[in-house]
C-alpha cells in the first residue's frame, strides 16, 4: 500500500494512475518492454489492488468516524464554557451598575456639600475683601496711606488692583461729601497707571517679555490701558525703517512684533490691527504722498508711481493677512488702502487717458518728423464720403496722384510704441480701477489705441498708399501698394493680438465686450475695404504695364515673318518681357500677402494676364510660321501661368494654346481639332474668331471646311 500511497500524491488523474500501476506490474507494460505483455498478470495485479484499495476505505472511513465523533465532544464542550462566561458576565455587570449608581450618589452629595462650602465662604471672602477695602480707604479719609503695599514699589502690583477697586468705588460715592477723598483716590489711581506704564515701557526696552506680560495683565483694568498700546506700538516701530523700502520694513517689522504680541498682551489680535493702522495711517501715507506729489506734473511717471505703489501695497497686505487681526482682516485691510488710495484712484482714468492721448501722439508725430513728412488732413464729410464711394465702386484716381517715392508711412517701431503704451495702461487699468469700472476703463482705452494706431496710422497710410497709386495707363509705375498691404497686414496681427491677451481678460464677463468685437469688426472691415480697393487698382496697373509692354514690343510682322523659312527665336520678345514682368509681380504678391489671400489675389491677377493676352492675340493676322511663333508665345505663358499655382489660371492658359493650334493645323483637320477634348465645350464663334485670324482665311477651301 505504500506504492498505491505514492500513486495518489496530488494532482490527481485516474488515467494516469492506472498508467504508473499497469506501468510497474511486470508484464504490464507495452510490447516492446523489457518483458512481453501478460494480460493475465495484470488482470490479477489490478484485482489484487482493487482489494487494497477497499481495505485503505474501510480503514480511512473509521478513522474519520471517529475524528468526526471527537470533533462533536469537543464543541459540545466548547459551548458549555461559553454559556459559563456569559453567567459570569451578566454578573459582573450587575455589579458594575450597582457601583456606577453608588459613585453617581456619593458625587451628588460631594457637589452638595460643595455648594453649602461655598455658600458660606464667598460671603466670608467677600466681607474681608470689604473689610480690607475700607481700610485702605480709611487711610485715604486720614490722608496718610501707612500701608506697605501703598510705599513698597515691589508690591505694585497688589497697589494697582487695591486702587483699581477703590477707584470703581469712589465713582459712586457723593461728590459733596466726599470730594476730597474722591479726589486722593483718582490721584493715587492715575500715579500708579503712569507707575505702570513707565515699568512697561522700560521692560520693553530691555526686552523682558515676562514683566511685559505682568504690567499688561495690571494695566488691562486700567483706562490707561489704550495708552499703553499706544507706547508699545510707538517704541516697537523705533529703528525698523533702516532701509530705503518701507514695504519690506514694515512686513518684517510685522512679523517680529507678531509673535512678541502674542506673548505680552491678552488680545493680540487687537493689537496687530492698531499697530498695522497705525503704520499704513503714518507711514505709508507719507512716503505714497511723498513719492506721488513730486511727480505729479510728470504724468508718465506718476502713472508708473502709482501702480507701483499700489501693487506694492497690495502685495504687503496680502503678506499681512497670515497674522490674526481679527475675524474679517480682509476688510480691515481694504479700508486702509482706500484711506491711502482713494483720492488717487478717483482721478486715475482721466489722466491715464490724458497720458496715453498726448503720448501716442508725440510717438506719430516724431515718426512723422523723421521722415519729413507733413501728415495730410483727410477729408471729412459728404463730399468725401461720395468720393470714397466712388472711387471704391469704379477705381477712378479722385483727385491727384501723389508720389510717395516707396515710403509705405507704416512702421513697426511706431506700431510696437503704441502697443506698449496701451499695453501698460491696460495693466495699470486691471489694478487700479474698480472692478465695476474695469470693463468701462478698458474700453476707453481701447477706443484711444484704436484712434491713434488703425485710424491716425494705419488709415492714414492706407490713404496715403490709394493716393499714390498711378493710373492703369501709367508707364514704369512704382506699385509700392503691396508693400503697404504686406506691413497693415504685420501690424493687424499685432493689434489683433494684444486685444486677445490684453484687452479680452478684462472685458469677457461684462456687457463691454460686445462693444469692443462691434468696433474691432468695424475697423477690421474699413481697413478691407481699403486694402480690396488698393489691391484691385494695383492689378489693373499690373495689367497696363502688361498691355503697355505688349504695344510698345510686339510687331505685326512678328506673326507674319517676311522670310518664313529664316525664323529662328522661340518667343517674342514681347512674350519674354511680359513673362519676366509678370514673373516679378507674382513673387511681389507672394510677399505681401499670406494665408488665402495669396490664392485668391493671384487668381485675379492671373485671370486679368490670361484676357489681356486672350484679347491681344486676336488683333494679328497669323501665317503658317507665325501662327507656330504665337503657340511658342502662348507656350510660355503658359510656363509663366504654372508659377502662379492656381489650377484655374493654368486651365485657362492651357484652352488658350489649344485655341492657338487653331492658327496652324491643316484645314481639313480643323472639325477634328475642333472636336477635342480641350476645345469641345468652348462657344463655336470663338473658335470661329480664332480661325478668322488665320492668313489664309478667306480661301475658299478653309471656310468650307469649317462651315
Amino acid at each position: 500500500m505504500a506504492t498505491s500511497a505514492q500513486l495518489f500524491e496530488e494532482p490527481f488523474d485516474a488515467d494516469e494512475y492506472i498508467e504508473r500501476l499497469a506501468w510497474r506490474t511486470p508484464g504490464g507494460g507495452s510490447k516492446g518492454g523489457a518483458e512481453a505483455f501478460d494480460p493475465k498478470k495484470l488482470l490479477e495485479e489490478f484485482a489484487n489492488h482493487i482489494e487494497e484499495l477497499k481495505q485503505l476505505d474501510e480503514r480511512i472511513q473509521r478513522k474519520v468516524e471517529k475524528l468526526e465523533q471527537q470533533c462533536h465532544r469537543e464543541a459540545k464542550e466548547f459551548a458549555h464554557k461559553v454559556q459559563e462566561l456569559q453567567r459570569s458576565n451578566q454578573v459582573a455587570f450587575q455589579h458594575f451598575q450597582e457601583l456606577d449608581d453608588h459613585i453617581s450618589y456619593v458625587a451628588t452629595k460631594v457637589c452638595h456639600l460643595g455648594d453649602q462650602l461655598e455658600g458660606v465662604n464667598t460671603p466670608r471672602q467677600r466681607a474681608v475683601e470689604a473689610q480690607r477695602l475700607m481700610t485702605y480707604f480709611n487711610e485715604f479719609l486720614d490722608g496718610e496711606l501707612r500701608s506697605d503695599v501703598f510705599n513698597n514699589p515691589d508690591k505694585i502690583k497688589e497697589a494697582a488692583d487695591i486702587i483699581q477697586k477703590l477707584h470703581l468705588i469712589a465713582q459712586e460715592l457723593p461728590f459733596d461729601r466726599f470730594a476730597d477723598v474722591k479726589a486722593k483716590i483718582a490721584s493715587k489711581y492715575h500715579d500708579l497707571e503712569r507707575q505702570l506704564i513707565q515699568e512697561f515701557t522700560a521692560a520693553q526696552r530691555r526686552g523682558e517679555i515676562g514683566r511685559m506680560r505682568e504690567v499688561a495683565a495690571v494695566l488691562l483694568h486700567f483706562k490707561g490701558y489704550a495708552h499703553c498700546i499706544d507706547v508699545y506700538i510707538k517704541q516697537c516701530q523705533e529703528g525698523a525703517y533702516m532701509q530705503n523700502n518701507v514695504f519690506e520694513d514694515t512686513a518684517l517689522l510685522c512679523q517680529r512684533v507678531n509673535k512678541q504680541v502674542g506673548e505680552v498682551f491678552s488680545s493680540p489680535e487687537m493689537v496687530m490691527a492698531k499697530l498695522i493702522q497705525n503704520i499704513f495711517e503714518n507711514k505709508l501715507q507719507a512716503h505714497v504722498k511723498e513719492k506721488l506729489d513730486t511727480c505729479f506734473a510728470e504724468l508718465e511717471q506718476y502713472l508708473k508711481n502709482l501702480y507701483d505703489l499700489y501693487t506694492r501695497t497690495m502685495a504687503l497686505a496680502a503678506k499681512l493677512t497670515e497674522f490674526n487681526l481679527g475675524s474679517d482682516k480682509h476688510t480691515f485691510l481694504s479700508k486702509l488702502i482706500k484711506s491711502i488710495f482713494s483720492s488717487y484712484l478717483d482721478s486715475y482714468m482721466d489722466m491715464e487717458r490724458q497720458y496715453l492721448q498726448s503720448r501716442s501722439a508725440v510717438i506719430l508725430q516724431r515718426y512723422y518728423d523723421s521722415k519729413n513728412h507733413q501728415k495730410r488732413p483727410l477729408g471729412t464729410g459728404s463730399i468725401q464720403e461720395l468720393k470714397e464711394r466712388i472711387r471704391q465702386r469704379t477705381n477712378l484716381p479722385l483727385g491727384p496722384s501723389i508720389d510717395t517715392h516707396g515710403e509705405t508711412f507704416l512702421s513697426q517701431e511706431v506700431v510696437v510704441n503704441l502697443l506698449q503704451e496701451t499695453r501698460h495702461a491696460f495693466q495699470r487699468c486691471q489694478k487700479l480701477s474698480d472692478p465695476a469700472d474695469l470693463p468701462r476703463n478698458a474700453y476707453s482705452i481701447f477706443l484711444l489705441l484704436v484712434e491713434h494706431l488703425c485710424v491716425d496710422h494705419i488709415d492714414y497710410a492706407l490713404e496715403i498708399g490709394l493716393s499714390a497709386i498711378p493710373s492703369s495707363d501709367a508707364k514704369n509705375a512704382n506699385l509700392y501698394f503691396l508693400d503697404v498691404v504686406q506691413q497693415a497686414n504685420t501690424i493687424f496681427h499685432l493689434f489683433d493680438k494684444q486685444f486677445n491677451d490684453h484687452l479680452m481678460p478684462l472685458i469677457s464677463s461684462s456687457p463691454k465686450m460686445t462693444e469692443c468685437l462691434q468696433k474691432k469688426k468695424e475697423v477690421i472691415e474699413q481697413m478691407e475695404v481699403k486694402l480690396d480697393t488698393g489691391i484691385d487698382r494695383t492689378l489693373n496697373c499690373m495689367i497696363g504695364q502688361m498691355k503697355h509692354i505688349l504695344a510698345t514690343e510686339q510687331k505685326k510682322t512678328d506673326f507674319r515673318p517676311e522670310d518664313e523659312n529664316n525664323v529662328m527665336i522661340q518667343y517674342t520678345t514681347a512674350c519674354s518681357k511680359v513673362c519676366a514682368y509678370v514673373r516679378k509681380q507674382v513673387e511681389s504678391v507672394r510677399r505681401s500677402m499670406d494665408g488665402k489671400n495669396v490664392d485668391t489675389v493671384l487668381t485675379e491677377l492671373g485671370v486679368r494676364f490670361h484676357r489681356l493676352i486672350h484679347e491681344h492675340l486676336q488683333q494679328f493676322s497669323y501665317s503658317s510660321m507665325g501662327g507656330m511663333l504665337a503657340i511658342c508665345d502662348v507656350a510660355e505663358y503658359r510656363r509663366c501661368a504654372k508659377d502662379f499655382r492656381v489650377p484655374l489660371v493654368l486651365q485657362l492658359f492651357d484652352t488658350l494654346h489649344a485655341l492657338c493650334n487653331l492658327l496652324v493645323v491643316a484645314p481639313d483637320n480643323l472639325k477634328q481639332v475642333c472636336s477635342g477634348e480641350q476645345l469641345t465645350n468652348l462657344d463655336r464663334n470663338l473658335l470661329h474668331a480664332f480661325v478668322q485670324l488665320r492668313a489664309d482665311y478667306r480661301s475658299a477651301r478653309l471656310a468650307r471646311h469649317f462651315s
